[in-house]
């Protein structure tokens, strides 16, 4: 599946329903960011399940001030609706494929569970 463009006017509908959705925080004059576009675009042909989705730091900059985004490009998990890991740098291609593995394999029940026990 190819990359999807999250926008101020999709992104909550895209990573609010159930399953993974990776997010990379990206803009164009960004060097490292796009050395680690055709890996994240060859993860996501390898992973038709999960959805890969894009944010443009500079055409949404409500995104990016709205998850506190001060480093690109930034890597964010969302898995069920909840954001299981966010990380600014680029990722080598099998420190992303171990990400991805390590959400798959993660206990949502125990996660939700976790988040209530943190919050009180």
């Amino acid at each position: 599946m190819a990359t999807v463009e999250l926008t101020t006017a999709n992104f909550d509908e895209v990573t609010g329903s159930d399953g993974i959705v990776l997010v990379d925080f990206w803009a164009e004059w960004c060097g490292p960011c796009k050395r680690f576009a055709p890996v994240y675009e060859r993860s996501s042909e390898k992973h038709p399940d999960i959805v890969f989705g894009k944010v443009d730091t500079e055409a949404q900059q409500e995104l990016g001030a709205k998850f506190d985004i001060r480093s690109i490009p930034t890597i964010m998990a969302i898995r069920d609706g909840v954001i299981v890991f966010a990380q600014p740098g680029a990722l080598p291609e099998s420190a992303l494929e171990n990400l991805i593995e390590q959400v798959q394999a993660l206990d949502m029940d125990d996660v939700r569970k976790q988040l209530a026990d943190h919050k009180h």
